[in-house]
């Protein structure tokens, strides 16, 4: 009588177990929330002063570079904004 081909069975693998989920540093979202106001602040303050001719030391010496300034600050609270976990 013919002998059956004996099937082989893969071998059992234990399923990897999950990485622990990522933690943002704890001076991360108060650093974000800072420099989105600090820059909407820094806008707002550089419009009204324009607007209404008051001489801001400093500020009014940059002109429009202020605009440049407080968009760097919301750009970099955003950029912040995606390393948060």
């Amino acid at each position: 009588m013919a002998k059956s081909k004996v099937r082989k069975k893969a071998v059992y693998t234990p399923p990897q177990k999950s990485k622990a989920p990522e933690v943002s540093p704890r001076w991360l979202v108060p650093t974000m929330v800072t420099l989105w106001l600090i820059g909407l602040i820094w806008i707002a303050v550089f419009y009204v002063t324009a607007s209404t001719g008051t001489d801001v030391p400093y500020m009014t010496d940059l002109h429009n570079w202020n605009l440049g300034i407080g968009f760097t600050a919301i750009i970099l609270g955003v950029v912040l904004s995606t390393r948060w976990r």
